[in-house]
């Protein structure tokens, strides 16, 4: 089955203060059958000024959750996203500079 997978991000300066708020779309993936508690391995997320990237450096993998499958009927052909768990990232703590 295709599944398109998205993650909210909310970017945050050293205070806490949130600046944006942006959902990253981490592609269409084919899978089998996926459950809201199904773990997930990605690239970690970074920024690159306020642009979120993914963080390709050895190493730097994560597991995430899957706390939401949306099923959309309207269209067609009918499409279903996966929500994981959302990211915090801080700016100055997650910039991963020019390396991709």
């Amino acid at each position: 089955m295709r599944y398109q997978f998205c993650q909210y991000v909310t970017i945050v300066d050293m205070n806490e203060e949130i600046l944006s708020e942006v959902l990253f779309e981490h592609g269409v993936f084919e899978s089998n059958a996926l459950s809201i508690g199904s773990s997930v391995v990605i690239y970690q997320l970074g920024l690159k000024q306020f642009d979120v990237v993914y963080d390709k450096r050895e190493g730097k993998t994560v597991r995430s959750k899957v706390v939401d499958i949306e099923i959309n009927l309207i269209t067609q052909p009918t499409e279903t996203r996966v929500y994981i768990e959302p990211v915090r990232l801080i700016v100055g703590q997650h910039d991963i500079g020019e390396v991709e």
